[in-house]
């Protein structure tokens, strides 16, 4: 099975977080940068689990995988105002773009339906 766009672009908004969290002083390691790994990771995990089931399974893999970005984004905006020297604007696009994809795929799921 052919690999989504949406599933390669959450890959390069996984390492985007790792560039960011890289920048994070030490003493984050487990708190802030253990968040936002797990939540950035979960994301294309979720739509490549999500790919290989039904596509109503596929939908509730979709629906996991926004709620991870929403978490994303809010972990993104406390760093942003704990550590305003680091740039997170790549990632905070790329939230977004990867959100609207999410949003088309699960139409298209609902129309195919």
């Amino acid at each position: 099975m052919k690999e989504l766009s949406v599933i390669s672009k959450s890959k390069e908004l996984v390492l985007e977080v790792y560039i960011i969290c890289a920048k994070l002083p030490s003493y984050e390691r487990y708190v802030m940068i253990n968040q936002m790994t797990r939540a950035a990771i979960s994301v294309p995990s979720n739509l490549a689990e999500g790919q290989q089931r039904t596509d109503k399974e596929f939908n509730n893999f979709i629906r996991i995988a926004r709620g991870s970005l929403s978490e994303l984004k809010v972990q993104l905006e406390i760093c942003k105002r704990l550590y305003p020297d680091i740039d997170n604007d790549t990632a905070m696009n790329m939230i977004d773009e990867i959100g609207k994809m999410t949003y088309g795929l699960m139409l298209r799921l609902k129309a195919d339906n």
